[in-house]
């Protein structure tokens, strides 16, 4: 066939066919790359595996409504404190002011604010927990932050239950100024009290967890776990540099430098969580008996 003949050829197929040359457009979010490795991944088939690569095990980012489903028993999430909201003490004001920048976190996240805490269960064990989210502000702890995680240690100390926090946060909020800073202290003694009752607390240190957070109840834990390769800090590696005059080794302020400094007790995947803590709250139960 000559040349001529097949783009003829060609032709009466298209008009027969009615096909179009124009390029398919595939909705947005329907793929996504990792971050580490470059994969690229059907964002379904990443949420199943709970936002971690298939291939690298790069954690992704989890909002806190998508750490419940992947951590509690289905249908046992009691949310409490739900309607505390945080004002403007101060009349903060940076790049806007902090009650506008409350006013468009709460409608882009659907959160009150960087923290959701409630009662459920865990392999049919009955825990107290709170899931923060830093997608509110950086996760940074406010006085709402204090008084909810303060409240809900309260709770699981007069109903005998174990408390777990997953910590993602900046730090401090510094548009609360001494208020935010006065939280530390403030969880800090409502987890003595718990403690008092031989309860158990786990705090698990997702990326990032810096600032206030560190230096307070994400350190305070019988037994702290961390997610791999996550950011866990107090101040940042440049400042730390630049005051003691020396480089810091590459894996410094990750959850593998921590674990071997003896800083944290386990390092888990996402994907093996749920069962990992459900093993230890069972163990502490029988020891209770």
């Amino acid at each position: 066939m000559s040349l001529s003949d097949w783009l003829l050829a060609k032709r009466k197929l298209k008009s027969k066919y009615n096909l179009k040359t124009a390029k398919i457009k595939i909705p947005e979010g329907l793929w996504v790359k990792c971050d580490k490795c470059g994969l690229l991944m059907y964002h379904k088939a990443l949420i199943r595996n709970f936002k971690v690569c298939p291939q690298c095990e790069h954690h992704f980012p989890a909002s806190s409504q998508e750490r419940i489903q992947q951590l509690l028993d289905p249908n046992s999430w009691q949310v409490i404190n739900d309607k505390l909201t945080s004002t403007d003490p101060l009349g903060f004001i940076d790049q806007k002011l902090y009650g506008k920048r409350l006013q468009d976190m709460k409608r882009k996240t659907g959160l009150q604010d960087a923290v959701q805490t409630g009662l459920g269960k865990i392999n049919n064990i009955p825990v107290a927990i709170g899931i923060m989210d830093f997608r509110f502000m950086g996760g940074s702890m406010g006085s709402v932050v204090g008084e909810k995680l303060t409240r809900l240690i309260e709770m699981a100390t007069q109903k005998e239950i174990p408390v777990i926090i997953l910590c993602a946060s900046g730090g401090a909020r510094m548009q609360e100024g001494l208020l935010s800073l006065m939280q530390m202290a403030k969880v800090s003694s409502a987890l003595e009290q718990h403690k008092n009752k031989k309860l158990l607390y786990i705090p698990i240190l997702t990326s990032p967890t810096t600032g206030g957070v560190t230096a307070s109840f994400a350190m305070l834990g019988d037994i702290i776990i961390a997610e791999p390769n996550a950011l866990i800090a107090f101040a940042g590696r440049r400042v730390i540099e630049q005051t003691i005059k020396e480089d810091l080794p590459d894996n410094f302020q990750t959850s593998e430098y921590l674990f071997a400094h003896g800083f944290i007790d386990l390092i888990i995947p996402r994907t093996k969580l749920t069962n990992k803590v459900s093993q230890i709250l069972a163990l502490h139960y029988s020891h209770l008996r």
